[in-house]
């Protein structure tokens, strides 16, 4: 390792460059520039860098790669990111732009080298689900000791270091922004070594994992919303970069943008998002913070169009704002929430700007700041945060410092009048006051607002309580109460901000999808976002990487699923399930009873009658628009219900349902084994949550060939 080189070694050259481009008057000066540094660089012969550690995990590739092997007479690109860093976020285009550009026939190989910051993002799969929401298609490493960053001395997220083909650095870039620079250099960098005759064009062995990723109705939703009055949801469906509005049952009502990302405004048929975050519904209008796009869309379903109302399509820099909507610029918006500035109702509308760590507002209607001026309708202004990424805390809102602000929740009564902010780098939960604009402590982090590693998973009051990277929070005025989507802890926790008491509501605390006994049994993945429903009844919550709605019951402490359907209805009246879907049945949830019964004597034509008694939850009732129904199996002697029904509709669960099975001659001297499973959807009966139940009922069968009359009833109860 003494002969290899670390970024304090460059700079010593590439400071020197830096100077000389900012005096460079034309694009050929600059060209040529960069040229005559690196015929100097040449010289010197220190410069390579340590390969990649064996035993590393490989994402994207069909195996591990080397500088010396797989990368030799390459010109290659390494992106020291962490999959939580917005700005980290923020370079992929520039990146993905390079290698539309340069190819590996070209010589150039872009690799991510992921350095983490939390230990949720050391753990594959979770980088995986990254990799996938983010669309990245480059080979990505799992440095996760951060071995390399340690070695070549690298300082912040995100870094980019080019290297020679033969390992040598040639360049490091620090931070996003620079795009021009990243061109500048690649291109002068393939165009030295290749008329040099040092480069390759072989491939690199390359596996991606979106060609193996499994079809989904959602793909990493990244948050939820509910209309309180329809109790229609939203749905950000963020990895299939479109929209839905459903029914509470799950029926799906309108389905807007995708299934590819694109940006166009229109009809509802015709409009494209790009990975859409945060949504706020109220009414026949859904406001959707439309993320990669770096705009904030409206969706109006009574007119059935999408409009922009704020940002110009591309990241902007500005840190002010001040210009209507459609001409401001703005960063990565990751939620919205409707609300009040100065006495008028819903007039404005507040953006969590995770891109510049700041609140803004966008005005529906003429309005007032806290701390500030009016402003007319149609304006889009920075309300809090400095732009600095801090954990600082101000009476004076525009002296505050935020760090990635992902998740807000609007609580317009006294005494709180406020907006919560889940504040995901600095793993705290924030509060911005509607009536002083002062910003303050809730719960998580600490009080060095420069220490953004204050991070954990410990209940407790104030400071004494740690998250890990929330991106969610939801406000419940009946109880007082304030949920967190606790999202690299894998669960959601709950906070009385009088207290500020912080505990675990529900999760395990490690990356599952389970359905358990209780809220601590069960498992989440990254919940990116949720809302409270039936007058704090319900919470629903979007569990990203699980790719599903689960729905938390807090009266009976029990979770289900949203089974959210793949067809889009009519808005008035959502139909009922064409029954093509009792082809296929379903997999049984973890959480579902199997109940095994005593062997069954019978013979060859004889019936078996069963009648199945379902009772279902208190106060709950089938969902008429969502196809309950029973299914029969036999694995491994599909002969015995050949030619037999065996799935049908359940309309009514207020007596027994009768399923025959006539029992046919064994081929051989076997005794199968007949399972017959049912699926429920039930929802509230005053309306609400669409829950999944299911059972399952396994009889075993000893079958005498010598046949008989008759009828054998058997009975089957269960009580959800």
């Amino acid at each position: 390792m003494a002969s290899c080189s670390s970024l304090p070694t460059l700079s010593s050259f590439q400071e020197q460059l830096d100077y000389a481009l900012e005096d460079a008057a034309t694009q050929e000066d600059k060209e040529n520039i960069v040229r005559q540094y690196l015929r100097k660089l040449d010289e010197k012969e220190d410069l390579k860098i340590p390969d990649f550690e064996n035993g590393l995990e490989w994402l994207n590739t069909v195996g591990p790669l080397s500088l010396r092997k797989e990368l030799l007479g390459k010109v290659v690109v390494l992106d020291f990111f962490t999959y939580c860093c917005i700005n980290c976020m923020h370079i992929l285009p520039d990146l993905h732009q390079l290698e539309q550009r340069y190819t590996f026939k070209d010589g150039l190989v872009v690799v991510g080298v992921h350095s983490a910051k939390f230990p949720n993002e050391k753990v594959l799969q979770n980088i995986r689900s990254a990799v996938l929401r983010y669309g990245i298609t480059h080979p990505v490493v799992n440095d996760g000791n951060a071995r390399l960053w340690q070695e070549l001395e690298v300082a912040c997220w995100p870094t980019l270091v080019l290297l020679g083909p033969r390992g040598n650095l040639l360049f490091s870039v620090v931070g996003e922004g620079h795009r021009e620079r990243l061109f500048l250099f690649a291109t002068a960098a393939l165009e030295h070594y290749g008329q040099q005759g040092l480069l390759q064009d072989h491939a690199v062995g390359m596996k991606l994992l979106r060609d193996s990723l499994p079809p989904s109705i959602l793909s990493f939703p990244g948050k939820v919303a509910v209309d309180p009055h329809s109790k229609k949801l939203a749905i950000a469906d963020t990895g299939h970069h479109r929209v839905l509005v459903v029914t509470s049952s799950g029926q799906m009502l309108h389905c807007v943008g995708g299934p590819g990302s694109g940006r166009q405004d229109g009809d509802l048929s015709e409009a494209l998002f790009s990975s859409p975050q945060g949504v706020f519904i109220k009414g026949n209008a859904v406001y959707v913070a439309d993320t990669e796009n770096h705009l904030i869309r409206k969706i109006d379903l009574s007119e059935r169009r999408v409009t922009t109302v704020a940002g110009v399509g591309v990241q902007g820099t500005d840190k002010e704002g001040g210009s209507m909507g459609p001409q401001q610029p703005i960063s990565s918006p990751w939620d919205v929430a409707l609300g009040t500035a100065g006495g008028v109702e819903d007039n404005v509308l507040w953006i969590a700007m995770a891109g510049t760590h700041q609140i803004w507002a966008l005005f529906l209607e003429d309005g007032k700041l806290p701390r500030g001026s009016g402003h007319t309708r149609g304006v889009c202004v920075r309300v809090a945060g400095s732009g600095s990424e801090e954990n600082r805390n101000n009476a004076y809102p525009r002296k505050a410092g935020l760090a990635q602000p992902s998740g807000l929740a609007l609580a317009p009564d006294q005494p709180w009048n406020c907006l919560f902010i889940a504040d995901s780098e600095s793993s705290t939960v924030r509060s911005l006051s509607l009536s002083d604009g002062a910003v303050k402590h809730v719960v998580g982090g600490e009080r060095d607002p420069l220490n953004l590693f204050a991070f954990g998973d410990v209940d407790g009051k104030g400071v004494e309580a740690k998250l890990q990277h929330p991106l969610g929070v939801a406000w419940d005025a009946a109880s007082g109460l304030l949920y967190v989507a606790d999202s690299y802890n894998h669960k959601i926790k709950v906070v009385e901000p009088k207290t500020k008491q912080c505990r675990v509501l529900a999760g395990t605390g490690q990356p599952g999808d389970g359905f358990g006994a209780g809220f601590q049994q069960c498992g989440f993945n990254e919940p990116g976002g949720l809302c409270v429903a039936e007058g704090g009844k319900l919470l629903y919550v979007a569990d990203t990487n699980n790719h599903r709605i689960k729905v938390l019951d807090l009266e009976t402490q029990t979770v289900s699923l949203l089974p959210v359907s793949v067809e889009e209805v009519d808005s008035v009246r959502a139909s009922h399930a064409s029954a093509e879907v009792l082809g296929r049945a379903p997999r049984l949830p973890r959480s579902a009873p199997q109940v095994r019964m005593a062997e069954l004597v019978v013979s060859a034509g004889q019936t078996i009658n069963v009648l199945l008694s379902l009772a279902l939850p208190a106060g709950t009732k089938l969902t008429e628009a969502a196809p309950s129904f029973w299914s029969l199996s036999a694995a491994g002697n599909e002969w015995i219900l050949e030619g037999q029904s065996v799935t049908g509709h359940i309309t009514d669960v207020s007596r027994p349902l009768s399923i025959t099975c006539s029992v046919p001659t064994p081929p051989l001297s076997l005794d199968p084994v007949l399972t017959l499973s049912a699926w429920l959807y039930c929802c509230l009966s005053g309306g609400g949550a669409c829950m999944m139940k299911a059972v399952s009922f396994t009889q075993p069968l000893q079958i005498h060939s010598t046949p008989k009359d008759g009828t054998i009833a058997v009975t089957l109860t269960h009580t959800f």
